[in-house]
């Protein structure tokens, strides 16, 4: 319960300095970078993350995201918790390309 407070804090502090940081001047594109710079996740780590593949199929990678999510939301951290959350969203984007038809860059 203590962990899940302090991460909410943590969120919305982050969230304050960032609302700050385009009130008092910082560019714009400083901003989006700071933003960007928490959720880019190499494929291969995002992979070990959720313990899979590159031939997994997307219903075992949501098996394994949400058994670890699970975990973490009882007895873990949520620094873990997020990480396994982005990584979920990594693999999204990746599958979705692959659906689609469209190469990964």
């Amino acid at each position: 319960m203590g962990s899940g407070i302090l991460g909410r804090a943590v969120l919305q502090a982050y969230r304050q300095a960032l609302a700050n940081a385009s009130k008092y001047g910082v560019s714009q594109e400083t901003v989006q970078n700071i933003g960007r710079a928490s959720k880019i996740m190499a494929e291969p780590e995002v992979r070990q993350i959720l313990g899979v593949t590159e031939h997994s199929s997307w219903e075992e990678i949501l098996k394994k995201y949400d058994n670890l999510f699970e975990q973490n939301a009882k007895n873990g951290s949520f620094y873990l918790q997020s990480k396994v959350h982005r990584a979920k969203e990594c693999l999204e984007s990746v599958y979705e390309k692959k659906a689609q038809g469209t190469p990964n860059i």
